[in-house]
């Protein structure tokens, strides 16, 4: 598939699929295209002259061979020859540490378990963090940014640990000229003022976990008592945001599921909040959760990205715009090569690790053991698995080279493909279909930006 189209905001908007190009075009030539590939000129005149007089027809259909000579429609695709011909070293850029395999909070959803990923209850150690720096930086080559993201669990029930782990690194830096960039996520609750200073004073970003409207959150995002968390860290995120000063990171991260498919209210109790970088985000559960989403939920969720779109689009022409996470993606030719074929680069560069110092391709994979890619005292022993994740890109996934979004998806999350189908080369439908969806929201937002 070289072309992909599609109508949103009033707008015909047609996409190369190879070079990325986008074009709001007009109606003759929208319908044109239909035919443009499989129809001489005189058979598309004989095709549409009930909707278009002979003149616009040759009109629009110069126009289009004029953007296919150009190279901005119907273009090869240029990176295949340069991925599967790549034989080189792979260099590990980010790490998920998982600080700690403990929760205080037992949300519904909860791919972790309730954050012991169906083991044993337990903190990493500062023994452990310290080898696990050493190990990202032995293992990041050339590479001078190394990302760190703080995972758990909850990872500030390790507070003291992220400290010291921290404070290792900055050292290590001296060391050795790498710039170690750490992100945390946190559900927010054990937030105080020392360790908002700290979070601010050395976390590039901060993630912070909330669902959106009170009832919602207070239904998921529950202690083991039972009881909700919204009134507990509405005010606490708001302060931790509030000292994101100078261009500093964040976002206020949630999900949505079944019991709230009009997630639109979400996004926007939380922007009406003051909040300026938002995702809420589909969840992923096993078709009989309660909670999973399922086919019939699509044409909900599609109208709920709609009116997202149009709302997002309707604030920042009044100076009142924000981010939504999963509409932020870059038409200008996007990111590099890789990541545009690869994704996140799960099992290759980047690697998730235990309490216990264990390696995994992401932290969606702990405690899978078949998953086990080695361990930060002993290195690396399963350079197969690693093999298999680097070639694990869209051109080895036949669906995703059938699609006209596979240079934004680059093919799904790795984990989820495997927990539905058992395969990382087999994407996750229902998660394509959403993915497809916020990909047209996204251009669409960008395409009526710059018309206007």
């Amino acid at each position: 598939m070289k072309l992909h189209k599609f109508k949103q905001m009033g707008m015909n908007i047609v996409i190369d699929v190879n070079s990325g190009a986008i074009h709001v075009v007009d109606d003759i030539v929208y319908d044109v295209l239909d035919y443009y590939k499989n129809l001489s000129l005189d058979e598309i005149i004989n095709k549409l002259q009930t909707k278009y007089n002979k003149e616009q027809l040759e009109e629009a259909y110069d126009e289009i061979r004029q953007l296919e000579e150009e190279g901005m429609l119907y273009t090869e695709d240029p990176y295949k020859n340069i991925i599967l011909n790549d034989n080189g070293p792979s260099y590990i850029k980010a790490m998920c540490l998982n600080i700690a395999h403990d929760c205080n909070l037992k949300c519904k959803y909860c791919f972790a378990s309730e954050g012991d990923y169906k083991g044993e209850r337990k903190l990493m150690s500062a023994e452990v963090g310290k080898k696990a720096i050493d190990f990202v930086i032995e293992n990041a080559g050339p590479r001078r940014n190394v990302e760190i993201d703080l995972f758990g669990g909850e990872p500030l029930m390790n507070f003291k640990v992220v400290k010291e782990i921290v404070e290792y690194a900055r050292q290590r830096e001296k060391e050795t000229g790498k710039n170690i960039r750490f992100t945390i996520t946190t559900n927010a609750t054990l937030l105080t003022d020392e360790i908002m200073d700290f979070i601010d004073e050395n976390m590039g970003n901060v993630v912070l976990s909330i669902d959106g409207r009170k009832e919602v959150n207070d239904n998921i995002r529950i202690r083991y008592d039972g009881t909700g968390t919204f009134d507990d860290i509405l005010p606490k995120i708001k302060k931790m945001v509030e000292k994101r000063k100078d261009g500093k990171q964040y976002y206020v991260r949630g999900t949505f599921t079944r019991e709230n498919l009009d997630f639109y209210n979400d996004v926007m109790m939380l922007a009406d909040e003051g909040f300026k970088e938002i995702s809420i985000e589909p969840v992923v559960l096993e078709d009989k959760h309660p909670l999973s989403l399922r086919e019939e939920d699509l044409e909900t969720i599609y109208e709920q990205y709609d009116k997202l779109a149009e709302e997002i689009v309707r604030r920042e022409k009044e100076g009142k715009g924000f981010k939504f996470y999963h509409f932020n993606i870059d038409v200008n030719g996007g990111p590099c090569v890789y990541k545009r074929i690869s994704g996140c680069g799960a099992g290759y560069e980047y690697v998730a690790v235990t309490p216990d110092g264990d390696i995994y391709p992401c932290h969606q994979f702990v405690g899978n053991e078949d998953f086990k890619l080695g361990n930060v005292f002993t290195g690396i022993e399963n350079n197969e698995l690693i093999k298999t994740f680097k070639n694990g890109h869209i051109y080895n996934k036949p669906k995703c080279m059938e699609c006209w979004a596979r240079f934004y998806c680059s093919g799904g999350c790795q984990a989820n493909n495997y927990s539905f189908n058992k395969d990382i080369h087999i994407p996750y439908e229902l998660g394509c279909k959403m993915m497809k969806k916020r990909v047209e929201c996204a251009i669409a937002i960008k395409a009526k930006l710059m018309e206007e």
